[in-house]
């Protein structure tokens, strides 16, 4: 399917005088990214006064007329597939999606199909027309959880800026190996594993990561903790809790080695067993919505596997007191 265009003509007041070309048409045309601005222009799709040689960095002197041919690439690369979603809210601008663990945001390298994805184009056509099918944040395969998609440009567009300027709060609950004291952050780089490339690591060259996290119950020999993200990494959640000693239960790559109370319940030594996940829900998301312009947050209960999980914490911590 090829691009579709949508023209745009629109005139610079005296007020734009002196600003770059991509930073004036991003204030006039804010449905639309800079970056996306930049790629029309560098590929001719913009014309000022008639001419297409121009370059992002231009500068506007006032009273131009700019046409835009807004080229909007239609997702091919991923077919629409008839699945389940757990749709938590949806309008005309944005879904909610609760996703349960085991099931891949966006297609790869073995999962190309039977994603998230795959599953929203079949749910709504119009994401077709929508930057990654309107997925602007993403979870790991085994986490559960909610996630926000964009139904329209304007809204993807919306989205992204909010989760770049640290707008959109995402709060995670996770059951941890070790039993906390009380509540911190972590403020720690994180880059990829030098040598274990399917890892990532805390490390003094790698990008900004800021992890807030409290407690909410403690077991025996673990602790429900609730995190809260401040930027968005890869695996940030699982790094930063196991770089200060409280890895995540059931994580395949950071949970080090599983830890059992002395004189564990029966239920409780099966639950850990058999919970080979990591033991982490995105529990709450609240952001701006890019259509109203009112704060809004939306909760996803735990699912089957983690309330069952706690539930053996619990009893195993009530058994040992009696």
């Amino acid at each position: 399917m090829p691009p579709k265009f949508q023209t745009h003509r629109v005139e610079f007041s005296p007020d734009f005088a002196g600003r770059r070309l991509d930073v004036a048409l991003a204030a006039l045309l804010p449905q639309y990214s800079r970056t996306r601005i930049q790629r029309w222009i560098e590929d001719g799709a913009v014309q000022i006064n008639g001419l297409t040689a121009v370059k992002p960095r231009d500068v506007v002197t006032g009273g131009e007329t700019a046409t835009v041919e807004a080229r909007i690439e239609a997702e091919t690369g991923v077919k629409a597939e008839k699945l389940p979603i757990d749709v938590v809210h949806q309008d005309a601008a944005i879904i909610v999606i609760n996703k349960p663990p085991g099931v891949v945001v966006h297609p790869g390298a073995g999962n190309r199909e039977h994603t998230l994805q795959n599953a929203l184009l079949a749910h709504d056509k119009l994401l077709r027309n929508v930057p990654r099918s309107g997925l602007v944040h993403r979870i790991d395969k085994d986490t559960s959880g909610l996630l926000v998609v964009a139904r329209t440009l304007a809204a993807h567009t919306a989205l992204v800026a909010a989760l770049a300027a640290h707008e959109v709060e995402r709060e995670y609950l996770a059951v941890c190996t070790g039993v906390m004291t009380g509540g911190g952050t972590v403020d720690e780089k994180i880059g990829r594993h030098r040598t274990q490339r399917i890892k990532m690591t805390v490390r003094s060259d790698g990008r900004e990561a800021v992890t807030h996290y409290r407690l909410e119950k403690k077991f025996r020999a673990h602790t429900l903790a609730r995190v809260r993200l401040e930027t968005g990494r890869t695996h940030q959640i699982r790094v930063h809790l196991a770089h200060i000693g409280y890895p995540i239960v059931g994580d395949p790559v950071y949970g080090g080695r599983k830890r059992v109370p002395k004189g564990a319940t029966p239920a409780l030594i099966k639950a850990l067993d058999a919970f080979q996940r990591q033991a982490l829900h995105a529990a709450k998301l609240s952001f701006t919505h890019p259509k109203s312009g009112k704060a809004v947050s939306y909760e996803a209960p735990l699912p089957k596997d983690l309330k069952g999980l706690l539930a053996a914490l619990a009893k195993d911590a009530e058994e040992s007191d009696e």
